[in-house]
């Protein structure tokens, strides 16, 4: 909840020839009296009043409140002594900058109901000055109306505007960290896959060098190759980031497995039609990431992959006759399987660790239009 003490809103007051009118206007309203003292009281009431309208704008807290009292008062002694109302209007624009809802609330129901009933008094004792004026006194009293409502809504407006300017700045800030942490998680994937596969080849290639020269040389040209395939996977990802097909990945995958000699048994409509571009590469990086963790870890001679809709999303399942992970802490530790997890989250998915053998990872994926049950 908003303070009493809140500053006025930033501004530097009224235009310059305006200050200069409503600070030359008094003074003609005050010598048109015979009396000296009058005259005196009259010009110090003036220098008083824009001390005090200076004072309201540069000073904080509970101050801004007491030199708006001095203002009211030297508005009502203007008024009666001088038949001067001006000063109402220099006032509602002050309470119209003033911040904090509770202070200009009461403010303007002080003012206004002060304004009013000082008028209704020049009125009533026939002060000339008032009486002979009355159209342009109706004109100040509608604008002592509405003038701080309008001041205040508009600074308000320009608040909103500026903490809504603020909020799409940091949502833009979020939305870069959020895509670079997507592009890292992408490389981490697409290059812990082929890394892993340049490794197996090397250790291959190391050990048929004595046994079999030809055959380490065809091995480390399957090297060189798949180096360069992980170089063109990592330019398509920071160049653009294209989506990737499922028909495409499991082709990919199939490759990898062979190289590590493991058996890979496909299963279920490789052409989902239920998913989006988006949801589908979601789902392609995180089969890689599962054959990533499959090949460096599970010791698996098979890997079996099932595609399966269900009424509400696409079902992806990652099965190995390895020797499987330990449940506790699956997500907390490392990039590859929280990764996963994050991913999926991301596009309202789900990665879950099921029932098997080895390891059987099952993915969920949301369809981009939910089936009807059969």
């Amino acid at each position: 909840m908003q303070k009493w003490r809140l500053n006025l809103h930033e501004t530097t007051g009224l235009n310059p020839f305006i200050w200069a009118i409503l600070f030359i206007l008094p003074f003609y309203y005050i010598f048109r009296t015979s009396s000296r003292a009058h005259i005196a009281v009259g010009i110090a009431l003036i220098l008083l009043f824009f001390v005090s309208y200076v004072l309201v704008f540069v000073t904080k807290g509970w101050k801004v409140y007491v030199w708006s009292g001095v203002q009211i008062a030297i508005s009502i002694a203007m008024t009666v002594l001088f038949g001067f109302v001006y000063f109402s209007l220099l006032l509602a624009f002050v309470i119209g900058n003033i911040m904090s809802k509770t202070g200009f609330i009461t403010l303007y129901v002080i003012h206004l109901t002060v304004t009013i009933v000082t008028i209704e008094y020049a009125i009533l004792v026939h002060n000339p000055m008032v009486v002979n004026q009355l159209p342009f006194v109706i004109i100040c009293l509608i604008m002592v109306i509405l003038l701080p409502i309008s001041n205040y809504n508009r600074n308000k407006n320009e608040q909103l505007q500026g903490r809504l300017d603020d909020a799409n700045k940091r949502i833009s800030e979020l939305v870069k960290l959020e895509e670079r942490q997507r592009i890292a998680r992408d490389l981490h994937d697409t290059l812990g896959q082929q890394l892993s596969l340049i490794g197996l080849k090397s250790d291959l290639a190391i050990k048929l060098m004595a046994k079999s020269p030809s055959q380490s040389i065809v091995e480390m040209e399957e090297v060189r190759q798949t180096a360069r395939n992980a170089m063109k996977e990592v330019r398509e990802i920071v160049m653009q980031m294209r989506g990737a097909k499922l028909a495409e990945e499991l082709s990919r995958i199939e490759q990898i497995l062979k190289t590590a000699r493991i058996e890979l048994v496909v299963e279920g409509d490789l052409e989902p039609m239920s998913l989006s571009l988006m949801n589908e590469t979601v789902l392609c990086m995180c089969l890689k990431e599962a054959v990533t963790n499959l090949v460096k870890h599970s010791a698996a001679s098979v890997c079996t992959i099932s595609i399966r809709p269900d009424p509400l999303a696409l079902v992806a399942t990652v099965d190995d006759n390895g020797i499987g992970i330990t449940r506790h802490g699956l997500f907390s530790k490392g990039s590859g399987l929280k990764g996963m997890k994050e991913r999926l989250e991301f596009i309202n998915g789900s990665l879950e660790l099921g029932e098997g053998p080895g390891t059987l990872l099952v993915m969920k994926v949301p369809h981009t239009h939910p089936r009807e049950k059969a």
